[in-house]
């Protein structure tokens, strides 16, 4: 399969990979034909990239971090959970209102034991074959990829539980900002900005008295836009005065928001997000936290399109877990960006003379995606 800028889609092409509602439903399955107006519509839903048949890149093979049945229970979960706290006055004294503490850990059982069973496992986008509310997915893309990390670290079950809870519901306090502010497309004004810095201290406030939820959790909804260097929010605090697990989901937060589609900003690729992270260690974030995220994320999305140095171009096809930054590329097109007939697989990691300049270059469209 061909992992492709929607922008780049044309009429006749086949998704190789199914795209799911905010309700955990298919939306549109495998083998669908695009349209001018599903591809139209799918950019209207913010669907960035898509997954797309090849019969050079059939046997191509996207790993999934969670299952279908775990993304269906997840995305569904999460959005109800959502609702039940958005619906919440501020103030809620006096009142009994439905616990959300059950649901949501059996749902992180089911997430632990999908990774579990994935011990390379390797942070891979995730957000791309659904259409959803940015908030909800966002929350479950940090929870996820947080979770892997936390495995990584040696967490234990019951940690990694409460790490992954807490990354689920890190930006709950969003459920009450206007949505003027929440949605804006051009930059924030300097009150919209401080409005918009509460939604940790609101988290917080909304999360602590949660029966059933470890107060852990509350406090990385609290803590995870505060930096190491104390230039965060909304305390200032630094160092060791912010938890670890606040730490991990502020790095993995400020990732997913780099690499998926905002009302402000269109995503970046994984690579260019690694890169922009780095230039904040020891600052904002941990040495030891980002290598450890550097070497559990697939920089290069396998399926994506790339140019080597050589003029060559063709597609992620596999990844080198222990060299990230060097994937196994299946080269499609000559160096003049003419079609091969026998494609062929370089390993950039024994490849050392070669290296990846662009991803998704003009250069190397799909051109038979469309007579699958």
């Amino acid at each position: 399969m061909r992992l492709l800028p929607i922008t780049k889609c044309k009429p006749g092409m086949k998704l190789a990979k199914k795209i799911f509602s905010q309700e955990g439903l298919v939306l549109l399955g495998e083998n669908i034909e695009l349209t001018e107006r599903l591809i139209l519509r799918l950019e209207q839903c913010g669907i960035q990239y898509v997954y797309i048949a090849d019969p050079r890149t059939d046997d191509i093979i996207l790993p999934s971090l969670i299952s279908e049945e775990t993304m269906r229970v997840a995305l569904k979960e999460v959005r109800s959970s959502f609702r039940e706290i958005m619906d919440r006055p501020l103030t809620k004294k006096g009142v009994i209102y439905p616990y959300i503490a059950k649901p949501l850990k059996q749902m992180m059982n089911m997430i632990i034991d999908d990774l579990s069973g994935h011990e390379d496992a390797m942070i891979m986008l995730m957000d791309m074959s659904s259409v959803d509310h940015y908030l909800l997915q966002h929350s479950l893309n940090v929870c996820v990829y947080t979770t892997l990390l936390g495995m990584g670290n040696g967490y234990t079950r019951e940690e990694l539980t409460t790490l992954g809870m807490g990354a689920l519901l890190h930006d709950i306090g969003k459920t009450k900002i206007p949505i003027d502010v929440l949605k804006k497309p051009g930059s924030l004004t300097k009150e919209e900005f401080e409005a918009m810095k509460q939604h940790a201290r609101i988290g917080f406030e909304l999360l602590k008295d949660e029966p059933n939820l470890p107060l852990l959790v509350a406090h990385c909804a609290f803590q995870h836009h505060e930096r190491i260097d104390g230039s965060g929010y909304p305390r200032g605090i630094k160092g060791d005065e912010i938890h670890d697990y606040a730490k991990w989901i502020g790095l993995v937060d400020s990732y997913d928001a780099m690499t998926t589609n905002r009302v402000y900003s269109s995503p970046m690729l994984p690579h260019n997000a690694v890169e922009r992270l780095y230039a904040g260690s020891g600052t904002l974030y941990e040495q030891r936290m980002l290598q450890m995220f550097r070497d559990k994320v697939a920089i290069y999305p396998i399926g994506i399109t790339v140019k080597l140095n050589t003029g060559e171009a063709g597609v992620i096809s596999d990844l080198n877990h222990s060299y990230p930054h060097r994937p196994i590329v299946r080269v499609l097109y000559n160096e003049a960006g003419e079609d091969l007939k026998l494609p062929y697989e370089l390993d950039l990691s024994k490849q050392l003379n070669m290296m990846i300049v662009s991803v998704n270059d003009d250069a190397a469209e799909v051109k038979h995606a469309a007579n699958v």
